[in-house]
């Protein structure tokens, strides 16, 4: 099973993971992985997702997830979430994550 495979089986079946469909352990659940690949599932990013900004940032990529989730709103750490925002998040770290995993595959 390859990256985009498993992350969207966690993403169809989150429980199954012990995930509930709120951001933060989400992500931790997400970095623990990374982790135990050595880095292979989410080296390169954030610089992915500072190029799709156009700008340069130190923002690390949880925070931009949730700038690019909520532009308006100035969220950039999953303190400052909501209840009914925290879903919306998640699905949205999973649909750039997917994004991220295509293109890097197809090179």
């Amino acid at each position: 099973m390859n990256d985009r495979e498993l992350i969207g089986q966690i993403r169809a079946r989150p429980g199954l993971y012990g995930l509930i469909g709120a951001y933060y352990p989400t992500v931790t659940f997400l970095d623990g992985y990374d982790l135990g690949r050595s880095g292979a599932l989410l080296q390169g990013f954030t610089e992915w997702l500072v190029a799709r900004r156009g700008e340069q940032t130190s923002l690390d990529w949880q925070a931009l997830v949730l700038e690019e989730a909520f532009p308006d709103a100035g969220i950039r750490n999953w303190t400052a979430l909501a209840q009914d925002q925290q879903q919306p998040a998640v699905d949205h770290l999973f649909s750039l994550l997917l994004a991220f995993l295509a293109e890097r595959d197809a090179d």
